[in-house]
């Protein structure tokens, strides 16, 4: 994953298509974010969080789902508690004692 800033003023990536343009006074504007006005760090984070989907896009593929299938689907709380052996299980994505 590689988020680039092309002249201080373009963030692209090699990963997706979407791209933060600058808009003047430290605001960036995202692709798919319309109507929004982020900080440098907030437009760098939806575009690293653009890539991170790109990526799942392509391991979704390769288990016969779509991208929104799979996040939706791995976002739910595992039915299935964790091994014993060190005494702690997931609940509701945290690690629990």
């Amino acid at each position: 994953m590689a988020v680039q800033v092309v002249g201080r003023s373009l963030m692209t990536s090699d990963q997706t298509e979407h791209q933060a343009k600058s808009v003047g006074a430290g605001g960036w504007v995202v692709s798919f974010l319309p109507g929004r006005t982020l900080t440098i760090e907030q437009a760098t984070a939806a575009m690293q969080a653009a890539e991170a989907v790109a990526a799942v896009g392509v391991l979704a593929d390769q288990v016969g789902l779509t991208t929104l299938e799979t996040v939706g689907l791995a976002i739910q709380e595992s039915p299935w508690e964790r091994d014993g052996s060190c005494g702690r299980r997931w609940r509701r994505g945290w690690l629990a004692k």
